[in-house]
């Protein structure tokens, strides 16, 4: 299958890896800053964004999501490459170290690190209350409030997302056509094999995230951080914090403004 995906920048290769329910824009404020760096492609995973579903109806497990974006690696000629990711984004790329085609690994706020698996969500499901609003989301975008309470569960500051880009996040969680079935792969079960990972991996915790927490245990191995000030999406909360932890993950030398 082929991925949509954007490509900005030079320099060694580093795919972002959005999160569950959502697409590529979340990387909008950062890429500009990375990409001074790197050969940087974010694409949008399996189901999500532009890019379609697996095909012949394969479960879009976080190893299957991982797979499609090795053929995309593969397509791009990348034997190997950085990798970051956001959420199930994160875990997807801890599944691509673990296939040997991650030159280093970069969490924020990453799902699966949990003791067990969640299982089903219980209640109302949120994307069904989000459906019912879609015809009202770009007037709710136009300003600061409406943003607040669209966004509010994932990020701290949801005012700072621009009009545009709150209403792709919106639009993506309620109508990706990939987010049941990853939402229930990804509840169903948990990340193992970190063992098998001989690369560096930092994981980057957000402060204030309401989704995830920090496993009860370190993770052998692995550098972790606290993203202050920031939600379970981080990019838009603090653009700078989160570049300098992408480059500083990839062994990349900060620009002296991202490190002020």
């Amino acid at each position: 299958m082929t991925l949509h995906f954007v490509r900005r920048g030079a320099g060694p290769p580093l795919l972002l890896l959005h999160p569950l329910g959502a697409e590529l824009v979340v990387w909008e404020p950062v890429l500009h800053l990375v990409a001074e760096e790197h050969d940087v492609v974010a694409p949008d995973l399996p189901g999500f964004g532009r890019s379609p579903p697996l095909p012949d109806g394969g479960e879009p497990t976080p190893r299957a999501l991982a797979a499609a974006v090795v053929e995309l690696m593969d397509e791009l000629g990348l034997r190997d490459a950085h990798v970051a990711g956001n959420s199930l984004g994160a875990w997807v790329a801890l599944e691509i170290a673990k296939l040997g085609r991650a030159r280093s690994v970069t969490c924020l706020a990453a799902a699966g690190l949990w003791s067990r698996p969640l299982g089903p969500r219980p209640g109302v499901e949120a994307r069904t209350v989000g459906r019912a609003l879609l015809p009202l989301v770009p007037l709710l975008v136009r300003s600061a409030r409406g943003r607040r309470l669209l966004l509010r569960g994932s990020l701290a500051r949801p005012e700072r997302v621009p009009p545009h880009s709150a209403a792709r996040l919106v639009r993506a969680y309620v109508t990706s056509p990939g987010f049941s079935g990853a939402n229930a792969a990804m509840r169903a079960a948990v990340f193992s094999g970190i063992e098998k990972i001989d690369v560096p991996v930092t994981l980057a915790w957000a402060e204030l995230d309401r989704l995830v927490s920090p496993p009860e245990r370190p993770i052998p191995g692995a550098r972790t951080l606290v993203l202050r000030g920031c939600g379970h999406v981080p990019t838009w909360d603090d653009p700078e914090q989160v570049a300098r932890v992408l480059l500083e993950g990839s062994g990349a030398r900060s620009k002296e403004r991202l490190t002020a």
